[in-house]
């Protein structure tokens, strides 16, 4: 087997880094996931950790802009031979249904987000992140949903209505309705309202 090059050696220690600083965070919250946790965890030292990454609010920036980036790119792979939005919104509601039952990512995001603004130090790339995220889904979204007609919801809403629905949390808890089955109402009554107002346009 061919030895690891220094720089293939480096990206396998961050990414075995990454994955353990969300599984720590998802299992131990934000202030039971220390460094040194994170660190051996994933079996390597303090020192390597900070060879990586300057601070335990660095690496979890870092997993959350992973995460978002994935998110937009999976459902970009995932709708793009779609054109019927009936499977669109099945799509969807399979896709949010499979994320939520994650639920570290909805943790994560929200008690990372939570003390960055209790600490003061939520700044414009935490919040970017996120809109960029919602707005990038939200007008994949509305490309497949709405191609005749104008959008009853602007791309950041809709974005963040599937996003949020999806990564909120108390719904994986609750024998009541999946995030998905939210979702398709929420989605079916926009096309809806986008065909009224198409068909009182035509009238």
């Amino acid at each position: 087997m061919a030895r690891l090059t220094r720089e293939q050696s480096r990206a396998l220690t961050r990414e075995k880094l990454l994955t353990s600083a969300g599984d720590v965070v998802a299992r131990e919250g934000y202030d039971g996931a220390s460094v040194e946790r994170i660190a051996d965890e994933a079996g390597f030292s303090k020192g390597a950790f900070y060879s990586n990454f300057a601070s335990k609010e660095d690496i979890l920036l870092h997993l959350l802009e992973g995460n978002a980036g994935n998110d937009v790119r999976d459902l970009t792979e995932l709708l793009q031979d779609l054109t019927d939005p009936d499977l669109v919104i099945d799509a969807i509601v399979r896709w949010s249904d499979a994320r939520a039952a994650e639920q570290k990512w909805g943790i994560i995001a929200i008690e990372f987000l939570r003390r960055a603004k209790a600490d003061g130090t939520l700044t414009d790339r935490e919040r970017s992140l996120f809109v960029l995220q919602w707005e990038s889904i939200g007008r994949l979204l509305i490309a497949k949903l709405f191609p005749d007609a104008d959008p009853p919801v602007s791309p950041i809403d809709l974005g963040g209505i599937v996003l949020d629905l999806t990564y909120g949390g108390i719904s994986s808890f609750l024998e009541v309705n999946t995030t998905g089955g939210m979702i398709r109402q929420v989605l079916e009554a926009l096309r809806i309202a986008a065909a009224a107002d198409v068909a009182q346009e035509e009238t």
